[in-house]
């Protein structure tokens, strides 16, 4: 293709003819010839003008950068039982970053299940940093476009920044005698859970229920057989871990409940009075943290968000986390006499690392006619 547009060959071809009719010594050629000059200038001019003019309308128009405004507001969408923690933790990082970069920092909170969080994040809600229940939360995100692969390993910890474990809660005194596991599985016990499939937190349940067969020598097999047995002892599945809280409490269903021991520690902060066990065999419920990469990059945001993010895995963050019941991730904040004085001991813990990762776990479990779906049908004959 030629790199002259038709228009100034064909001024050439003019001056050409010009130039070859006139001779350069006589007043008239040069007259001619300063004239084809000038034409050839003009030609020129209008084509480098007309480039110019294209690339100036295919540049796209620059992103808000937050580190050139006074005033930076984020939006954090997160799971609900996460409230408390960030309420406690936003002041102190909002009052850090105005006195090391002289901005001020606004929050926008968006607080509900983590399931229901993920799809709205999806859907259009324009979160600049998502903390959600479990990483298949996030994962979900990323397979939407919106997070860049590799978001785990732009922090600590893998990207966990909160952690928990499984506690049964049961009515005052225990009438039931339920301290382990096992006892869930027992006749006349009704344990009250949500439904894993809506339900991150019931997901969580599910996999401490197979993890406390599997820790302790049993095979899949075994684990399927006590699951079962589990899930026949539970009378409705509620749509969320709060409705199945609700259900337990305020409507004074069931014997156990099943829930996160930072939930515990919360209520009893409160002043409620909640009998409750932690099984030392339990699991690691991980919550990781993410930057949401393509609205921080539209918002201007990318500074403040990473920021936050960041300043959640300082001790002092994991120390406010600590105070609400979530086991900390930071090793000299969970090793102070306070903090390990503060939770149960643990003998044997279950990671999802032992299942596989969340894809596994979700394709085993979880998917249609998957093993819980197995076990729903099984438990309806």
């Amino acid at each position: 293709m030629s790199l002259w547009p038709r228009p100034l060959k064909r001024s050439q071809l003019s001056i050409e003819r010009i130039i070859t009719r006139f001779r350069l010594n006589s007043l008239k050629g040069f007259v001619s010839l300063f004239l084809a000059g000038t034409l050839l200038s003009v030609a020129l001019a209008a084509c480098s003008g007309g480039n110019a003019n294209n690339s100036a309308s295919e540049t796209p128009a620059a992103s808000p950068v937050a580190a050139n405004k006074q005033n930076v507001e984020i939006t954090l969408v997160s799971f609900a039982v996460t409230k408390a923690a960030h309420e406690a933790i936003i002041p102190k990082f909002v009052e850090k970053w105005k006195q090391e970069h002289n901005q001020t920092i606004t929050f926008k909170q968006s607080y509900g299940g983590s399931g229901s969080q993920t799809r709205a994040v999806i859907d259009g809600l324009e979160a600049d940093v998502v903390h959600l229940a479990l990483a298949g939360d996030t994962q979900k995100i990323e397979k939407a476009g919106l997070i860049q692969p590799g978001w785990e390993k732009e922090v600590p910890n893998d990207g966990i920044v909160s952690k928990s474990v499984a506690a049964l809660v049961t009515r005052p005194g225990n009438p039931k005698g339920i301290k382990t596991w096992a006892d869930l599985a027992k006749d006349g016990i009704k344990l009250i859970t949500a439904d894993p499939k809506t339900s991150g937190v019931a997901r969580w349940n599910f996999l401490a229920l197979w993890n406390s067969v599997i820790k302790t020598g049993g095979d899949d097999a075994k684990a399927l057989d006590f699951v079962t047995k589990v899930y026949k002892n539970v009378p409705i599945l509620t749509k969320d871990a709060r409705e199945a809280t609700d259900a337990f409490f305020k409507q004074g269903q069931g014997d156990a409940l099943i829930n996160y021991e930072n939930e515990i520690v919360l209520a009893e902060q409160k002043g409620e009075k909640v009998t409750a066990v932690v099984p030392d065999v339990n699991i690691s419920i991980d919550n990781p943290i993410a930057v949401v990469d393509k609205n921080v990059d539209k918002h201007g945001t990318r500074e403040v968000a990473e920021g936050f993010v960041k300043y959640l895995y300082t001790p002092e963050a994991q120390q406010e986390f600590a105070k609400l019941g979530f086991r900390p991730v930071d090793e000299t904040v969970a090793n102070t006499k306070e903090v390990a004085d503060k939770f149960p001991k643990v003998k044997t813990l279950g990671t999802v690392k032992d299942f596989g990762g969340w894809d596994a776990i979700n394709k085993k479990f979880f998917a249609d006619g998957a093993v819980f779906d197995q076990i729903q049908a099984k438990n309806k004959r």
